[in-house]
């Protein structure tokens, strides 16, 4: 990509919905993607095209337009890889082996995996946007569940994210109403823990 030009592409749903209607309906399915998704990646790109001729020389912390858009730079770009990174592991069926990498690290680092999922599903619960498993691997190379409250508010600098869950209120809503809880504990039996562990592998 030069200098003066944007070129983030939507990339195409992961894996069909019939792997994934335990947790979304097909209307979700299509709207997240198609439309909320696809709005990231379009924004992203009209953003650092303009940020290529903005007039450096008024930014301003109280308000200026170079200002907004380097704010609305890291909501747009994170928004975009987070809704990768949560579809990039669905599709599966929950089932999980003690002598994949992943989580013989959860093990070590949560106790059990289900103390795992029980701190994954509470901090989902407890934030407004994301929960995020990341391995740190700038400072002590554990796992952590991440609160992200928005797209960019939240998670530790240097940490790479393996597993996402979007928790607006878009993102469940229209198959499980207010019960956040129940779409958490559907999308955990939904990940395919072969594609997770791939990505861990990358980092040890």
């Amino acid at each position: 990509m030069s200098n003066n030009e944007a070129d983030h592409t939507v990339k195409n749903m992961p894996v069909p919905y019939e792997k994934v209607k335990s947790v979304m309906d097909e209307e979700t399915y299509k709207w997240h993607h198609d439309t909320h998704y696809a709005g990231y990646v379009n924004k992203r790109n009209e953003i650092e095209k303009e940020l290529t001729s903005v007039d450096r020389s008024k930014a301003n912390v109280n308000y200026s337009l170079f200002r907004s858009l380097k704010l609305e730079e890291t909501w747009n770009g994170n928004g975009t890889v987070l809704h990768e990174i949560y579809w990039d592991t669905m599709g599966g069926d929950g089932r999980h082996e003690e002598r994949m990498e992943l989580i013989k690290q959860i093990i070590k680092d949560f106790g059990s995996f289900d103390k795992w999922k029980e701190d994954f599903i509470a901090t989902g619960k407890a934030g407004r946007g994301w929960v995020v498993l990341s391995i740190d691997v700038l400072t002590d190379g554990k796992l952590r569940n991440f609160l992200f409250d928005v797209h960019n508010t939240g998670g530790l600098v240097g940490s790479i994210p393996l597993i996402a869950a979007d928790t607006f209120e878009h993102a469940y809503y229209h198959k499980f109403g207010p019960d956040r809880a129940a779409y958490l504990n559907a999308l955990v039996e939904n990940i395919d823990w072969q594609k997770a562990d791939g990505k861990f592998k990358q980092y040890i």
